[in-house]
């Protein structure tokens, strides 16, 4: 008999996140489980650290929630076996290695070595993606969405609206290992560690996270029908025909820095104000 010890998100998937993670119960049968909710959670640190030999561990949640478990732990070895069951809306991370959810995938051996994204003042790794314009966008009016509804808008609806009314595109450097690059009206400027982020967009088709370094793709000098027009293609990981509006970069060490206040996503999760990040592997 296995003995796990279950960290869920139960906000993942719109409120869905616990009687989802309580799946497992019937997948692992002839099992033991321990269920923890992480927003009674302060610091996972401890819990990490209290696990016995035979313990499992396993995380159940979205992309945020694995931000949130890669932050938390960070530093700390882990000698227990990890696996990650998805129960999120949102799973880039699953898309990107190619697995369908409703699996427990280990875990361990994608932690290795990760990017390091630093924004205002702090550093966070990340497993995905840092995202500036319409996906920083997208995942404000996600957040503010949730916080008065259950029902999230498809990221191509808010996309087209961003694109057509509301996003202010603005001026932005990217400096990628020591070279300067300088770009007006960008409407996208995301470093990617995986090829996905959001609910499917795919603006690094050709990253791949065993390489060891990320791509920053920016979408930039076009008006808003023209960056509408380029979109389609960026949800499908297409190839980019004009490389006029599309740039793409592969490095090490990326530096992007904004004429004005922006919105940031890092693995999904908002961070409002950023005028500069920079991501280091």
């Amino acid at each position: 008999m296995s003995n796990y010890k279950v960290l869920y998100n139960p906000q993942s998937n719109h409120g869905q996140g616990e009687a989802e993670a309580k799946m497992l119960i019937d997948l692992l049968s002839d099992s033991e489980f321990t269920y923890i909710d992480l927003t009674q959670v302060k610091d996972i640190k401890p819990i990490v650290a209290s696990l016995t030999p035979d313990e499992k561990l396993i995380i159940c949640g979205g992309d945020g929630t694995l931000h949130r478990f890669l932050n938390d732990t960070d530093g700390l070895e882990m000698k227990n076996e990890l696996l990650y069951y998805a129960t999120g809306s949102h799973n880039a991370f699953l898309s990107d290695i190619g697995v369908n959810k409703g699996i427990p995938v280990p875990l361990k051996e994608y932690l290795g070595k990760l990017p390091t994204v630093t924004v205002n003042g702090r550093n966070e790794k990340f497993i995905n993606g840092v995202g500036f314009g319409i996906d920083g966008y997208c995942s404000e009016k996600d957040f503010e969405r949730y916080a008065v509804s259950d029902q999230r808008l498809q990221d191509t609806r808010k996309a087209i609206k961003g694109f057509l009314f509301d996003f202010k595109p603005v001026n932005a450097m990217v400096t990628v290992d020591g070279i300067t690059y300088r770009f007006q009206k960008v409407w996208m400027a995301p470093t990617m560690f995986g090829r996905f982020y959001g609910v499917g967009m795919i603006p690094a088709p050709h990253q791949n996270r065993e390489d060891g370094i990320v791509t920053t793709m920016v979408l930039h000098n076009c008006g808003r029908l023209k960056a509408l027009t380029t979109f389609p293609r960026i949800m499908k990981g297409e190839p980019f025909r004009d490389e006029k509006v599309v740039s793409i970069f592969k490095g090490h060490t990326v530096s992007v820095q904004f004429d004005q206040p922006t919105v940031l996503q890092i693995d999904g999760e908002t961070i409002r104000g950023v005028t500069s990040y920079t991501v280091k592997i």
